[in-house]
């Protein structure tokens, strides 16, 4: 009886420690303003999160190395950016971490994606909304709040959140 117990109490304890440990990698939560940035645009110009108030922004982030993020891009590109891109109040940023121009211009080209794909050379982005772990999305409202906090992917997940987006543009 001892024996069954103490299983119990460390697999309880467990899998709160690996909660927890989750969850420090994150920097924003749900409802939380969604932190500013600034990305670079391909001639050179910048273009700031804080000027697309009033848009649906979906925030990926990726790596050209990471298997989940190759698996999830397709996805991406034919369920969200192709069926919203025509709208004004949608916005993409697949934004590639400790990724270059030349990078991410390659693998966009190499892969026929026609996703709008941004550089986060030095993790400046990424470490405003997280410290590792990828891919990761963030759905940013109207109004500047985030409204999904997704890692990894998971493809009844990625549904959810496709149809979240849509409630939020409704």
């Amino acid at each position: 009886m001892k024996t069954k117990q103490l299983l119990f109490i460390l697999t309880l304890l467990f899998f709160t420690v690996n909660v927890f440990a989750q969850d420090k990698f994150t920097f924003v939560k749900k409802g939380d303003t969604a932190p500013n940035f600034s990305i670079e645009m391909q001639d050179g110009t910048t273009k700031q999160l804080s000027d697309l108030k009033g848009k649906v922004v979906w925030v990926n982030f990726f790596a050209t190395w990471c298997g989940p993020c190759r698996v999830e891009l397709p996805h991406l590109e034919k369920d969200v950016y192709n069926k919203f891109k025509n709208r004004d109040d949608f916005e993409v940023l697949v934004i590639g971490r400790e990724h270059d121009w030349a990078t991410v211009n390659k693998f966009k080209s190499e892969n026929n994606y026609v996703l709008p794909f941004y550089p986060d050379p030095k993790r400046e982005i990424f470490s405003k909304y997280a410290k590792q772990n990828i891919p990761r999305n963030f759905i940013i409202d109207k109004e500047g709040k985030i409204a999904v906090v997704s890692i990894g992917f998971n493809k009844d997940e990625f549904s959810k959140i496709i149809l979240h987006v849509e409630e939020l543009l409704n």
